[in-house]
Parts: C-alpha cells; sequence; structure tokens
C-alpha cells in the first residue's frame, strides 16, 4: 500500500503499542489528553492500540471502555487524519471500529511519501523471523479461515481464548533467555524492496534508531505504560521543511505532554 501525504501535512506523529486496557487508567489518560493536544496534521497509529481485539462487536461490552476509547478518536479525527495499523494484538481491528474512530486503516506494510522521503510503516512482528514459534502461530491466525471459525464463536469465548493465548506467551517469554528483535536483514530487505530508506515500527518496546546501510535505518516506536517505574511513553514526530529550494525533515522523540503543546523540544535534523 503507497500513501501519499497531502501537501497541507506539516507535521505527523507515529505511536504505537499502547495496549490500552481498563484496568490501566493511566495510559487512557495520557493518551486522550495527547490526542486532544497535539499539534500534529495526521497521527499514524502503528499497531497494538489495545491489549487485545477479538472483533468490532467489542464495541457493545457493557463496560463501554472501547466504546470510550473509539469516541476519543472519532473527537481527535474531527481535527486531524487519523490512521490505525494493526499489531499482534488487535489484528482484529474491522471496518467497524474505523468507521466509529473516523481513522483508515494501513496495510502492513504500507510506504508513506513525506517530505521528499519514502517511510515504510509496519508495526514489526512480521520481521521477527527468529521466534520460529510465533511466525507459525502468526501465518495461523492471519488466515481467512482460522478468522472466520473464531469470529463465529461468541464473544464471551473469543476473550476467553484471547486471554488463554496471551497467558501461554507470557509464560513462553518467561523462558526464553533473551527478548527476539526485528531480523536485520528482513528489514533490509523489506527496504530496498519498497525503495525506502526509513522503516518505523514497533511491537518490540525498544525505542531506538538502527542503522541498517550507509542508506537506511529504521525507527523504533515506544510502548506506553504509564503505570510502569518509571513510566514509558513517546511519540515520534517528523516534520517537514524547505530550505533554498530543497526538502528536508526533522525527527523528534516526545513525551505526550511535549507532543500535545505544552512544553518545548529540540528536534534532531536528519537530512
Amino acid at each position: 500500500m503507497d500513501l501519499n501525504a497531502p501537501s497541507r501535512w506539516n507535521c505527523i506523529d507515529f505511536i504505537s503499542d499502547l495496549h490500552l486496557q481498563a484496568s490501566d487508567p493511566l495510559t487512557f489518560q495520557a493518551w486522550k489528553r495527547y490526542l486532544q493536544g497535539t499539534v500534529a496534521d495526521a497521527v499514524f497509529i502503528l499497531g497494538d492500540l489495545f491489549e487485545v481485539w477479538v472483533g468490532d462487536d467489542m464495541l457493545t461490552l457493557e463496560s463501554g471502555f472501547e466504546r470510550q476509547c473509539a469516541d476519543v478518536l472519532y473527537a481527535a479525527s474531527q481535527r486531524m487524519d487519523l490512521y490505525i495499523l494493526c499489531g499482534n494484538r488487535d489484528f482484529l481491528m474491522g471496518p467497524q471500529l474505523m468507521a466509529a474512530c473516523g481513522s483508515s486503516a494501513l496495510d502492513d506494510p504500507t510506504v508513506l511519501s513525506f517530505a521528499n522521503q519514502r517511510w515504510l510503516l509496519t508495526h514489526g512482528d512480521a520481521w521477527c523471523l527468529d521466534d520460529t514459534a510465533y511466525v507459525q502461530f502468526r501465518a495461523q491466525v492471519r488466515g481467512h479461515e482460522w478468522q472466520r471459525t473464531f469470529l463465529s464463536q461468541p464473544l464471551a469465548e473469543r476473550i476467553e481464548i484471547a486471554r488463554s493465548i496471551r497467558a501461554h506467551s507470557e509464560a513462553r517469554k518467561q523462558t526464553q533467555a533473551t527478548h527476539v528483535d526485528v531480523n536485520s536483514a528482513a528489514a533490509t530487505a523489506h527496504l530496498e524492496s519498497a525503495r525506502a530508506s526509513h522503516a518505523i515500527h514497533g511491537h518490540t518496546h525498544r525505542p531506538a534508531r538502527h542503522a541498517l546501510t550507509n542508506r537506511s535505518e529504521r525507527l523504533v516506536l515506544s510502548d506506553w505504560d504509564m503505570s510502569a517505574k518509571p513510566p514509558r511513553a513517546e511519540v515520534l514526530r517528523l516534520r517537514s521543511a524547505t530550505t533554498r529550494n530543497a526538502h528536508s525533515f526533522t525527527v523528534e522523540r516526545l513525551p505526550p505532554t511535549m507532543a500535545s503543546g505544552s512544553g518545548q523540544a529540540t528536534p534532531s535534523p536528519w537530512d
């Protein structure tokens, strides 16, 4: 999927791995305040917006939390463009949710053309090729037949199945000596195929900038957990700039409060 940024976009924010859930009100409130105040022309959520999403009928749950999240996004969509890409926790997000959020769904991956650059956007889990057990699981649950069968079950049963899968995944992580990261060769190959120089992704919860070749890099987004000590939350912001008829861009990593205009930060120019 290719997406050309409109000429009116000068500032774009990227976030991911918020893992929104009713049991974590601090993260929800920080995310809500950020969306209410960000100065960005567009916000891209690159996966794992929710801790779990087992179908768009979650919008009907009596707790109302999922509907509240959708309402926050819809209000933000009235003053900026919103794009959402599925992650490994919420890959069953569908058109009903996107409509409720006033957001556009993104393919994984998507190439964004902005500031005279091509940016490859992905959640990142598909590039963790060294975790062979997850690669096999991902191939299964992303299949049409598995999803059709799963979504045909009652909502309460789907929620319980998701909890069981998540508990098994957490237990498996405890037995791993190291957390599996993105495969650099795979990332480089995808960038070359997309004719892009920059990849932006989440999933690994390891915010950093990694040089892949002399002309390509990947920018890793932070997860959000305001209950952690210290709290974790970060916005990656791109700004376009034109100087002497040349296009350039700046990159900033900002806490949500600064991204919403309540503080100042010094950008890092990467021309």
